[in-house]
């Protein structure tokens, strides 16, 4: 079971049920070394009254402790399958605190990040071989050593994992294996390159460092599973991919085959000259970069040529290109459900793992399967959680203080607060005695206020908007600054003048509750900040004031433009007072925040395809010397000045000299816009097989990146749209909709039954129960 935490296993999903479990006295001493019963004596039957419940040890504050980490992983989504003893617990919360994660990531971030300063280091101005300076390369020894320490870290992290979840699990886990491997590659490498003085020709741990970011995210990894799962579908439609493009690129080398007439061969001579161009243009055509350059030769010569063209975008680009995006998009959520599953019978794992070690507390309690109220306040009070949750599950808790104990049903209960939306509760009103006051309070409380700071923001927009277009011909020295000063100073005291009504109306603690006040509230501040600037600077500004007169500081037209933008952005207010927009946003800001794993996939295909390109294209698009630039006989070079090549387009930043340079190119092809351009550039310097590796990006960047993301935007907004269609916008407001995956999928996930639950429990490697 792959799981998010310690444990990365080979199976996404648990065969649960499989098994049966008969509990009882004939488990004798095997259950007390937590090995697994054999097959005949598990029936899938419970009775805790046929035992008594304890646990190995007698400290009552170990129950304490194993509850808490249990509560904690289950509100993590994470494997219960680690050490319970009293040591591993506080190593593991020590693992897993804030601190101890943020330096990992810290290592993480910084082992990555060293590629853009290591040689070819990208520190220069620019990338243009034309015009770049020599790049300041760090001395030998001072990207080593800050990598050393990055793998010491990670040697470190490797250790605690592998001690936590015991030698038994680490021997199951892939992942972890895979982690010792890619960690003494990168020490041996790191030995050879400290050996060599750093003048080693290729670094093997540059291209394995991006394992570093994939095996600490539970949610890549899924997705690689999932784009494993999906490529028998994909492979199949990419086959049919390519026989259209070899049937149609055959059926065009004959179509437009070279002619007597010269005044014919232009197709031919452009786009058909032989297989490997006439492959290259119509896959470009696919993609429709080069659409529709590459018909206009014959279709100048007769209009019927179009048909080939057309039927070959309308069967590849159309049909098959889209099958594709629906085959990934449904194979993604599928099998992404399936992950969900998991990940849930994990939290009620956690939640009734925690359950049984509280309800051994005693086996009187054991036997009545139950447990103590004041054992699970205190429980709950310190697990580490987001406060709001605390409070509901606390609140909910004490409503059976009266008992005293609480049964399964009920405690198992208690934990579906997480699953609820948290809806955020506005503080009161102030009061005022003055009946002025509180007859201003409702006026400056109401809706219609927004609106009206809505409209004037609108209006402020529009203005800018037509002083700019006015400007547009005029000189720097001619433009009628005071004017859009005055202006904007109208606007911000408005602005900091409905600022102040509102927190008149609703209290500094209800202002500063809405989120869109504390972003009209944070731009009104810097605005009128940089308007005190300006007239502490210029005075009263004028109408014949010389923006150019004084060079000891910013001229006032660029203050003002600065201010101008800040009233643009400051537009963004009127989204969450609409609806539809305000659902849009929020759903790209969940994106951002919960689905933040899935932009790691395309930093690891980044990463490494960048390393790829520096390897074999380092240098090999050079410029051509000023001699060569002043020869009219340059076509007979490789610096060929033809509409729409790499030279004529000026595309030379575009290249694999440095990293950063790299990443800017692959980029640059996945949009796939002119990509043809690089096509033929680096297969003219290099070779032919060079196409290769752009055709292998594409695939990877273009088509399954770009549709995986497709995916998640889908369902991220399907579930915004389902869960906020009835709601009003005061509504959307106060309920915060999350959209982590978990969430996206609750209805229509099963739940496990309370046989499958004992049934993990009983395979728990550390955590030994006897019934």
């Amino acid at each position: 079971m792959e799981t998010e935490g310690l444990l990365a296993g080979d199976n996404d999903t648990a065969d649960y049920g499989s098994g049966s479990w008969e509990h009882g006295s004939d488990h004798g001493g095997q259950s007390g070394r937590g090995t697994t019963s054999s097959p005949r004596t598990r029936r899938l039957s419970y009775s805790a009254a046929r035992g008594a419940c304890s646990v190995e040890g007698e400290d009552e504050a170990l129950y304490i402790q194993q509850a808490v980490v249990f509560i904690e992983d289950a509100i993590q989504y994470r494997s219960i399958n680690h050490r319970v003893d009293v040591r591993s617990l506080r190593l593991y919360r020590w693992y897993y605190s804030r601190l101890c994660q943020w330096g990992l990531g810290m290592a993480i971030a910084v082992v990555l990040l060293v590629a853009f300063v290591e040689r070819p280091s990208s520190l220069s101005y620019s990338s243009d071989p034309r015009i770049r300076t020599p790049a300041w390369e760090p001395p030998c020894g001072v990207t080593e050593s800050i990598e050393i320490i990055c793998l010491i870290i990670f040697s470190l992290d490797l250790a605690v994992k592998s001690y936590l979840i015991g030698w038994e699990e680490f021997r199951k886990s892939k992942w972890l294996i895979g982690y010792c491997v890619v960690i003494s590659v990168s020490v041996i490498d790191w030995t050879l390159s400290v050996s060599m003085v750093c003048d080693e020709k290729l670094r093997v741990r540059r291209l394995i460092r991006p394992f570093f970011l994939l095996q600490n995210s539970s949610l890549m990894k899924k997705t690689l599973k999932c784009i494993k799962r999906t490529l028998p579908e994909i492979a199949s439609v990419i086959l049919l991919l390519a026989l259209h493009l070899c049937l149609f690129t055959m059926i065009g080398m004959l179509l437009f085959a070279k002619t007597e007439d010269p005044k014919k061969n232009g197709e031919w001579e452009l786009y058909f000259r032989n297989f490997s161009v006439s492959l290259t243009s119509l896959l470009v055509l696919l993609t429709t970069a080069n659409n529709p350059d590459v018909m206009i030769p014959a279709y100048t010569l007769n209009r019927a040529y179009s048909i080939f063209f057309v039927m070959f975008s309308v069967f590849g680009t159309y049909f098959l290109m889209n099958l594709l995006t629906a085959i990934i998009y449904n194979q993604f959520r599928g099998y992404l459900l399936m992950s969900v599953q998991t990940s849930i019978i994990r939290r009620r794992l956690g939640i009734r793992a925690a359950f049984q070690v509280l309800s051994c507390r005693g086996a009187s309690r054991a036997d009545a399967e139950r447990v103590d109220v004041q054992a699970v306040l205190h429980v709950m009070a310190m697990v580490q959680m987001k406060s709001y949750y605390r409070q509901a599950i606390v609140k909910e808790a004490q409503n059976h203080s009266d008992i005293g104990y609480m049964q399964r049903e009920d405690f198992r209960k208690l934990f579906d607060e997480l699953d609820k939306d948290r809806i955020k509760e506005h503080p009161p009103l102030p009061q005022y005695g003055s009946p002025v006051l509180q007859k201003l309070q409702v006026i400056f409380s109401h809706y219609y206020v927004t609106l009206v700071g809505n409209a004037m923001a609108l209006i402020n927009v529009i203005s800018i908007c037509t002083i700019l277009v006015m400007n547009t011909e005029t000189s720097i020295a001619e433009r009628k600054d005071y004017y859009m000063e005055v202006i904007n100073c109208c606007f911000i005291f408005c602005y900091l003048l409905e600022m102040s009504l509102k927190i008149f109306a609703f209290g500094w603690k209800g202002y500063v509750s809405y989120r869109n006040n504390i972003f009209d509230g944070l731009l009104t501040i810097l605005l009128l900040t940089f308007q005190i600037i300006i007239l502490a600077t210029y005075r009263l500004p004028f109408s014949e004031w010389n923006p150019e007169a004084s060079a000891s500081h910013v001229s006032l037209w660029e203050m003002v433009r600065l201010v101008n933008m800040l009233i643009v952005f400051r537009f963004l207010r009127i989204i969450p007072d609409i609806k539809l927009m305000a659902l849009v946003a929020s759903t790209l800001l969940d994106l951002v925040k919960n689905l933040r794993a899935f932009a790691g996939i395309l930093v690891v295909v980044y990463y490494a395809f960048a390393v790829f390109g520096i390897w074999l294209f380092e240098g090999a698009i050079k410029p051509p010397p000023t001699s060569v630039l002043s020869n009219s006989t340059m076509e007979a070079s490789n610096y060929s000045m033809e509409c729409g090549t790499y030279e004529q387009l000026g595309y030379w930043p575009n290249n694999f000299d440095d990293f950063a340079a790299a990443i800017i190119l692959l980029y640059d092809v996945m949009v796939v816009n002119n990509w043809q351009a690089f096509l033929e550039a680096y297969s003219r310097y290099t070779s032919e097989w060079s196409k290769v590796y752009f055709v292998c990006w594409w695939l990877t960047s273009s088509v399954m990146w770009v549709n995986l993301f497709v995916a998640l935007i889908l369902e991220s907004f399907i579930y915004k749209w389902d869960r906020s269609h009835s709601c009003s916008i005061t509504d959307v407001e106060k309920t915060r909709f999350d959209t982590s995956v978990q969430h996206i999928f609750k209805e229509q996930i099963q739940e496990p039954t309370e046989e499958e639950l004992l049934s993990q429990l009983h395979q728990h490697p550390h955590l030994h129960l006897h019934w």
